[in-house]
């Protein structure tokens, strides 16, 4: 499964705005997100569709983002994901 290409990123643009609109991420390229210098978010693109990559936990989750249901999950999954970071950040700077 390979990295959204610029054509499939055209198409998810919709999706990159909400991300963008979330506040706290660094787009470094467009449609790769970092929290801080920590990897959180890129896209792929491959025949049985589009999916995001999230970084939940420590760890990458894929997220297939086909349909309204799907993006709407995932949104939802990467805004609770990313308050989970921001929250994690503020401890550790804490500390």
């Amino acid at each position: 499964m390979k990295h959204a290409g610029p054509a499939a990123l055209d198409q998810l643009e919709p999706i990159l705005e909400e991300i963008r609109r979330l506040g706290g991420l660094k787009e470094k390229k467009r449609g790769a997100f970092y929290c801080g210098s920590i990897g959180f978010l890129h896209f792929h693109e491959d025949p049985a569709g589009f999916f995001a990559d999230l970084k939940i936990d420590g760890d990458f989750v894929r997220f297939p983002i086909n349909s309204k249901t799907q993006t709407q999950t995932f949104l939802r999954r990467a805004a609770a994901a990313l308050n989970s970071a921001k929250s994690a950040r503020r401890h550790a700077d804490a500390d």
